[in-house]
């Protein structure tokens, strides 16, 4: 029987309806409207798009969000001079720089001149830490996004074996230390692989839930998994597609087709994790206003 598709659009159109009614209220409740700064460094085609998109989910929910789009030439220091003007400016409860940024600007740097309480992309390592120890602020926005998807389609992953491949910053290693805490949508028994690991296929089986993190298209094969595993893919690569009018299609890390047929759930790609992610991170900005 296929597998049950998690439909990522769904998930994240009732969530920003939950958030929309928060910020009803907090603006008629406490006067407070939400604001968001997002900072663009040149015009790299995959970021304008996410940015566009961030617009968008924000004007849907009533959260104030103003685009500073900056040259690609900008330095180092007019950007931090600029964040350091955002993080005194009251009506910005969040702030977001684009990444990637230039080669000239450093990114740790413009990370961590952002103040914690207003990183909700939880990239600052005081937000990482306090996200580690299980007493976060916010969370990473497309773990975050993975965590709920789970939850809001009946896969609890409290007692199950979560298989992670992959260990970024962004999402391999944030998933992890989210999904072991000893709390509500966590509680797992987390085993992480990588380009480091031996015998994949060895743990990736043994997965009750496995979570595609690793930036290889289609790398996750039928054979990968074991029948009735619950399957989250989280990657998103272009591949060539000739019968495509723009030449390319986007795939995830798992064999869709075949992986489906032996899945009890999966997500898409596009219409999985991504509309998550977008929509975790106007859930961090609601969070910051209502701080």
């Amino acid at each position: 029987m296929p597998a049950k598709i998690i439909d990522g659009n769904q998930v994240a159109a009732d969530i920003r309806a939950e958030l929309k009614e928060k910020v009803t209220k907090l603006k008629a409740e406490k006067k407070v409207s939400p604001g968001l700064a997002v900072v663009l460094v040149g015009e790299d085609p995959a970021s304008v798009s996410y940015v566009t998109g961030k617009a968008k989910a924000a004007a849907e929910i009533g959260i104030f969000e103003e685009t500073m789009r900056l040259p690609a030439s900008t330095t180092e220091a007019e950007l931090l001079s600029l964040i350091g003007r955002l993080n005194k400016d009251p009506k910005f409860h969040g702030i977001l720089v684009q990444l990637p940024l230039p080669r000239q600007i450093d990114e740790k740097k413009v990370l961590l001149a952002i103040v914690p309480e207003k990183d909700v992309d939880c990239f600052h390592p005081y937000n990482v830490g306090k996200m580690l120890i299980g007493e976060p602020d916010y969370l990473p926005c497309t773990p975050a996004g993975v965590q709920q998807l789970l939850a809001r389609s009946g896969n609890d992953p409290s007692g199950k074996h979560v298989v992670i491949c992959g260990r970024s910053n962004i999402v391999g290693k944030p998933l992890m230390a989210m999904l072991v805490q000893k709390a509500r949508g966590a509680n797992a028994t987390v085993t992480v692989v990588h380009t480091g690991t031996r015998e994949m296929t060895h743990y990736t089986r043994q997965a009750d839930i496995l979570i595609a993190a690793a930036g290889v298209p289609q790398m996750i094969k039928a054979d990968m998994i074991r029948e009735g595993a619950v399957v989250i893919d989280v990657g998103v690569n272009r591949i060539n597609d000739p019968t495509r009018k723009s030449g390319f299609r986007l795939v995830g890390d798992v064999d869709f087709d075949a992986v489906k047929e032996k899945a009890s759930a999966i997500t898409p790609v596009p219409g999985g994790v991504g509309p998550m992610t977008i929509t975790m991170l106007m859930m961090n900005t609601v969070t910051a206003a209502s701080k």
